[in-house]
């Protein structure tokens, strides 16, 4: 992506279409579905409290962005 391309990757998830939402979806669903929640604030705070966890999305994330979408991931300091 050139720099006039740039955009954060909350933008880039919401303007998915509707199938690939359902592919990160499950995708993220296989890595947090063996643990035990009851809502969304409870599966945060599992999440927000786990590195591991945290860990394996943000990989999940960063593969499909680089290797479904081919875009480039740059780390703001």
């Amino acid at each position: 992506m050139r720099h006039s391309q740039f955009k954060p990757v909350p933008q880039i998830l919401m303007e998915l279409p509707p199938a690939e939402k359902q592919k990160l979806f499950n995708q993220a669903t296989a890595i947090t579905g063996n643990l035990d929640w009851a809502g969304t604030m409870q599966l945060t705070a599992l999440v927000l409290f786990n590195d591991a966890l945290q860990q394996k999305l943000l990989d999940m994330l960063v593969t499909y962005i680089t290797s479904e979408l081919q875009a480039e991931i740059r780390y703001d300091d």
